[in-house]
């Protein structure tokens, strides 16, 4: 096997997610993960920092790449419709990465080491929906709310795609939890 291979992280990630999903996220080590993918535990460190990032690589693009997509997005009226504009774009390329299946929201909700790192995820994404908007002009006041509203529809939305198994598109799934947000707020 090569030293760098390229289907590496993807194995470890399947291999990771098999073994949490069997066992729970904390009786699983980096050195089972590594030996169920097929590498050594010193190759694992080549590619996460740890166990629990195998399950959130690239999260760490998400706010720069909401950023960018908030400053390209065109003027939807308020706040918080531009913000949902550019969560379709940055949704849609997401799940053309992410496996739909289930099983990792459930091994997330299983532990609360992973409960927090997604947590940790959706801050930043609100702190840049709230960046964004303040950097179009919107006043801070409305700024914060839009951005909170907007990552807990960005979300839902999410989830309900992996309800789906990947076969709604992100843009109806995100159109359908905003439709929700609205009805729940009257």
């Amino acid at each position: 096997m090569a030293r760098w291979d390229p289907g590496t992280a993807d194995r470890l990630r399947k291999a990771a997610l098999e073994l949490y999903a069997e066992h729970g996220y904390d009786a699983v080590t980096v050195t089972q993960i590594a030996e169920r993918a097929g590498i050594t535990r010193r190759s694992y460190f080549r590619y996460f920092p740890d166990k629990r990032e195998v399950l959130f690589a690239g999260s760490e693009q998400l706010p720069a790449a909401v950023a960018e997509a908030l400053a390209d997005a065109d003027d939807a009226g308020s706040p918080l419709r531009t913000a949902l504009v550019a969560l379709t774009d940055i949704g849609t390329r997401i799940t053309r990465l992410v496996d739909p299946s289930p099983e990792r929201r459930a091994v997330i909700a299983s532990s609360a080491e992973l409960r927090e790192r997604e947590r940790s995820k959706a801050a930043g994404i609100t702190t840049a929906i709230r960046e964004g908007l303040e950097r179009r002009g919107t006043a801070p006041e409305l700024a914060k709310p839009a951005a909170q509203a907007a990552t807990n529809i960005f979300g839902n939305a999410f989830d309900r795609w992996i309800d789906s198994g990947g076969a709604q598109d992100f843009p109806a799934c995100l159109d359908a939890a905003a439709t929700a947000f609205r009805e729940a707020c009257g």
